[in-house]
């Protein structure tokens, strides 16, 4: 429905690019006040959108988030947790000093953590609310070589996010995670094409090898950051107002089913 979102209060973290751009795109199109957040502004939202640049991986910068939720939208309906990553380097359990990990954890946890302490209690003041925070497949199949802190942190976004549930549901506020796997964003298409040129490969084949890298994907592709954005939007709509503490997991079929 084009109007699903009309007069509905948003925030979305990490919208500048990727699944969290096209979130921000979905739902302002839907009609919502979206407010986003990043560490900068490379390319221009859309004139309605309001940014507030920020770094999450702070508690000061989740404050100055909250606070401008509160004075620029007046209150909040929607929270969509996109933020999040890895840098870390290859290597397994050793390359993984302290700081590795405490870096993992305050980008891809505490920001939700941070963001849901200070906008909870308008969510419960008003009996209603929608909070999706973004896990990962990698949480269930980590890869040992590279993203063992990352599959942590989000493994332990997950139990918060299940935790949550349980308690604000009964309030009125549900709670559901998106657990994407390979998305085929720019950054990801960069890397193929990074991978391609060492290779002496074309992309196809480099897409190939990512995907059976992580296991294969049965449907033969990565999927899209607009599908991860319609099913974020079915999620945060009305339509699916009988829906909390659960994980949607959008993947392609890497994650085996029995």
């Amino acid at each position: 429905m084009s109007n699903e979102f009309q007069g509905k209060r948003v925030l979305v973290t990490g919208g500048t690019k990727g699944v969290g751009r096209e979130v921000v795109a979905r739902l302002h199109e839907a009609g919502a006040r979206v407010l986003t957040t990043a560490r900068s502004l490379v390319e221009a939202l859309p004139a309605e959108v309001i940014f507030v640049a920020s770094d999450l991986t702070t508690a000061a910068g989740c404050a100055t988030v909250a606070e401008a939720v509160h004075q620029q939208l007046g209150g909040i309906d929607v929270i969509v947790h996109v933020a999040g990553g890895s840098q870390a380097p290859a290597g397994g359990f050793a390359a993984l000093n302290d700081e590795e990990w405490e870096r993992a954890l305050n980008f891809n946890l505490m920001p939700s953590v941070r963001l849901d302490r200070a906008l909870l209690p308008g969510m419960l003041a008003q009996g209603a609310g929608v909070i999706i925070h973004v896990t990962s497949i990698q949480s269930r199949l980590p890869l040992p070589a590279s993203t063992t802190a990352y599959a942590a942190a989000k493994a332990a976004l997950s139990t918060y996010s299940k935790s949550l549930s349980k308690e604000v549901s009964p309030q009125g506020v549900r709670v559901v995670r998106v657990s994407p796997g390979w998305i085929e964003t720019d950054a990801a298409t960069a890397f193929v094409n990074d991978l391609a040129a060492k290779a002496g490969t074309g992309y196809e084949e480099a897409r190939q090898s990512v995907m059976q890298a992580l296991g294969g994907i049965p449907l033969g592709r990565p999927a899209k950051p607009r599908e991860v954005a319609d099913l974020i939007a079915f999620l945060a709509s009305s339509q699916a107002s009988g829906l909390t503490g659960q994980e949607y997991i959008i993947d392609g079929g890497t994650i085996p089913v029995a």
